[in-house]
């Protein structure tokens, strides 16, 4: 069975094309935007956890399980400059058939002042992004799973449209005692389809991440490690090879920027404290003068049976950082519990 869930997988990886551009070179950024509050507290970034969160399938769908069958996620970030976005998704588990999940997630860049050449304010225009979620998953035997999200996107800035398509692949492992657990990821496979006014056609945010997490067995702990941008080594802004030791950007540091460490604590079922390091942030982000929190982020969360609330702050610099909120829902108990 292992050999036969690694062919599948070469079957879905071996031909895709390789990109190398991260941040700031594609369109449609805000598909890596990260909603869930437990993952953002984590370093924004993690593709292995399993739990019933149903906000982890956004992150890698196969790990969308029958745990997160009839749970409604609603999620708000309150992000800079008067830019939020969000996420609300739903699913449902068949016997048999597989998983499935739907859901919607956007960006409002906020309302901007139209001028004219010389510089004559003439009115007000909006900018927002959007992208529904199809995500199906189902399990391959007792320990391994795959999964695909299909992304239908539409971006309008002021009276600019474009419409593209973007695919998530994704693969988790656990083990028989659910301490450890495994996931990797192909994120935004697909094209622009129609660009905002006849320019060349730019690439989606192609991303490879991988990721392992590890439960003590008789401490209430969780440790996450995740690797971001496989498919791309060097990931400094700006590539300069005489500098590259001084700037911290040589084997090592890359190495690192790579990297995102998380860690949980888990004194009881309905509660947890999290708290995440993110290297690659904080070497961007962080100013010359101060350093300060950049790259660290921290959350709780509290559990019932019917209901979940998260809350997650992840700094980026000295300015702000973003604060993230999560509501989990089981609309089916939640009645039961209030019907009788």
């Amino acid at each position: 069975m292992v050999r036969k869930s690694a062919y599948i997988f070469l079957i879905f990886t071996l031909p895709l094309p390789v990109f190398c551009q991260t941040g700031g070179d594609n369109v449609y950024e805000f598909l890596n935007l990260t909603h869930s509050s437990l993952i953002a507290s984590l370093g924004a970034t993690n593709v292995s956890l399993r739990n019933n969160d149903l906000n982890l399938a956004y992150s890698n769908p196969a790990l969308l399980s029958t745990e997160m069958d009839k749970s409604l996620t609603l999620n708000y970030v309150n992000y800079f400059a008067g830019i939020n976005y969000g996420m609300s998704m739903y699913s449902r588990s068949y016997t048999g058939i597989g998983n499935f999940a739907a859901g919607l997630t956007y960006l409002n860049y906020g309302s901007f002042k139209e001028a004219d050449e010389s510089g004559n304010v003439t009115g007000t225009f909006n900018a927002a992004e959007y992208a529904l979620s199809m995500i199906y998953s189902r399990t391959i035997d007792s320990l391994f799973s795959f999964g695909a999200n299909l992304k239908p996107v539409l971006s309008q800035l002021e009276k600019y449209t474009s419409f593209g398509i973007a695919l998530d692949l994704g693969g988790t492992y656990h083990s028989g005692n659910n301490l450890f657990s495994a996931g990797l990821v192909i994120k935004n496979i697909g094209l622009q389809i129609t660009t905002y006014a006849g320019e060349t056609r730019e690439k989606l945010p192609f991303e490879i991440q991988a990721g392992v997490s590890q439960r003590l067995a008789h401490a209430p702990f969780r440790f996450s490690l995740t690797l971001s941008h496989l498919e791309k080594f060097d990931l400094t802004h700006e590539y300069d090879a005489s500098s590259q030791e001084s700037s911290g950007s040589g084997f090592a540091g890359n190495l690192l920027r790579h990297m995102i460490i998380g860690t949980e604590v888990l004194p009881h079922r309905n509660f947890y404290f999290s708290a995440g390091y993110n290297y690659q942030r904080r070497k961007e982000l962080q100013t010359d003068a101060k350093a300060g929190m950049a790259g660290f982020s921290w959350g709780f969360g509290i559990n019932t049976s019917f209901f979940s609330f998260g809350f997650g702050r992840a700094t980026f610099h000295l300015a702000g950082a973003s604060n993230h909120v999560t509501i989990i829902l089981r609309p089916d108990l939640l009645y039961k519990k209030f019907s009788r």
